[in-house]
């Protein structure tokens, strides 16, 4: 499409939205009552396809879209919290009967949902989970245990990587479900970090039941729809920033959109601080008079450069998704990007505050804030895929390297695992 034809396009897209909102937007209205108006008329999420609540628009337009909502204020469907992840794997992945149980209850927000894919002995390395999913006749019988899983007190449903094939070798012997998290069976309990938070939890399956129709796609197919996730995942990582905004406007359905972010949001209130802050840097340099010291000033002007750049890759990121590109390596770039951010602003918050910046709460800077950032900063290399499984995700489909040699072939069942106790 020519850069004419895009322009026309985006004219008469901004004109059509605009005279539905007039028509329609009400701050009085319910939240889930406008969702589902919002849903029906296709503009909540205009680049899905038409026969699932979208309009087969082309992703490049949602911007302009976006910013007909902005300007009157008009909310949206809901983003935040692993619903988006959900709805992205069943829209490349489910059934017409997933689509059609799930798609819209995560568009109105009104189910929750977590991702259960690391365990205690596979984190970065996922297809070696050991959670089993067994096969009764009529449905799946899960028994393991699955750790650093956000918001699963609270979730309605889960994404479930779990291993079906003992016999396969591990990445063909996984599937992929869609898991109730209120059933019996399920015991989610919080983990207390370092930091004071408790954004994480532990979840232990005991013959917990999946449907045989919450299988998605195949059995064996767990590890493909696991990269689905996980390169929406990486891909969308600032998406917390830009949808977790809560408007201090008045009516009905901003009063229940506060609420809504308010419980969703809660346990990614510190991520502003696993990123670094790289926003409080140059304030706290001239606050604190290290502005004029040469090497405060060169180091800031590292961490400014690499921060900048970052965001140019994520924009880089952002623009091929909106014009409709399959997911890429972009997002490990990004992701490896945002590891080296934060490690150089946690250093340069230490040059800044010296041994301040140990002390927390009402004795440290800015209330413990520079302490947090400390404390919560080396998350940002763990969560989403360690740095090392990025770089070999660059190293291998950017530069083309061989990959690593596997010790780890021949059926699951046989491969060394870390003993268990």
């Amino acid at each position: 499409m020519s850069a004419a034809d895009h322009g026309a396009d985006e004219v008469k897209v901004r004109r059509a939205v605009a005279e539905w909102l007039e028509a329609h937007w009400d701050p009085e209205c319910g939240l889930i009552e406008w969702r589902n108006k919002l849903i029906d008329s296709g503009w909540g999420v205009p680049h899905w396809p038409q026969a699932w609540f979208g309009r087969d628009l082309p992703s490049g337009l949602t911007t302009a879209i976006d910013e007909e909502f902005d300007r009157i204020g008009a909310v949206g469907v809901a983003r935040i919290g692993i619903r988006m992840l959900a709805a992205a794997t069943l829209l490349e992945h489910g059934s017409d009967a997933q689509k059609s149980q799930f798609l819209r209850r995560i568009l109105t927000g009104e189910d929750t949902w977590c991702q259960l894919f690391s365990e205690p002995g596979s984190g970065s390395d996922l297809a070696g989970a050991t959670t089993r999913a067994d096969f009764d006749g009529e449905k799946w019988i899960v028994n393991g245990q699955k750790v650093w899983t956000t918001s699963a007190h609270h979730a309605d449903w889960a994404l479930l990587l779990a291993r079906t094939d003992w016999d396969a070798p591990k990445h063909q012997g996984l599937s992929y479900f869609v898991i109730d998290m209120t059933q019996a069976g399920i015991d989610v309990q919080p983990l207390r970090q370092m930091n004071g938070h408790a954004s994480f939890n532990q979840v232990f399956f005991t013959d917990a039941s999946i449907p045989a129709e919450h299988l998605i796609a195949k059995v064996g197919d767990g590890w493909k729809i696991a990269m689905t996730t996980l390169a929406h995942e990486r891909r969308g990582a600032d998406a917390l920033r830009r949808w977790g905004r809560a408007s201090d406007r008045p009516g009905r359905i901003y009063d229940e959109e506060r609420a809504e972010i308010a419980t969703v949001m809660e346990p990614y209130k510190w991520y502003a601080q696993r990123a670094g802050r790289v926003d409080l840097v140059l304030p706290r340099a001239r606050e604190t008079g290290r502005i004029n010291d040469p090497v405060a000033r060169q180091e800031i002007a590292k961490l400014l450069m690499l921060s900048q750049v970052s965001q140019w890759t994520a924009q880089r990121a952002r623009t091929a998704q909106e014009q409709g590109k399959p997911q890429g390596p972009e997002g490990s770039l990004g992701k490896l990007a945002s590891s080296h951010v934060a490690r150089a602003a946690s250093n340069v918050h230490t040059l800044i505050a010296g041994a301040d910046a140990m002390l927390c709460d009402n004795d440290g800077p800015l209330d413990g804030i520079i302490a947090e950032i400390l404390l919560s900063v080396p998350a940002t290399s763990i969560a989403g895929g360690t740095d090392e499984i990025q770089r070999n995700i660059i190293a291998e489909r950017v530069l083309g390297l061989p990959k690593e040699p596997r010790m780890d072939t021949g059926p699951f069942r046989d491969v060394p695992r870390n003993p268990t106790r």
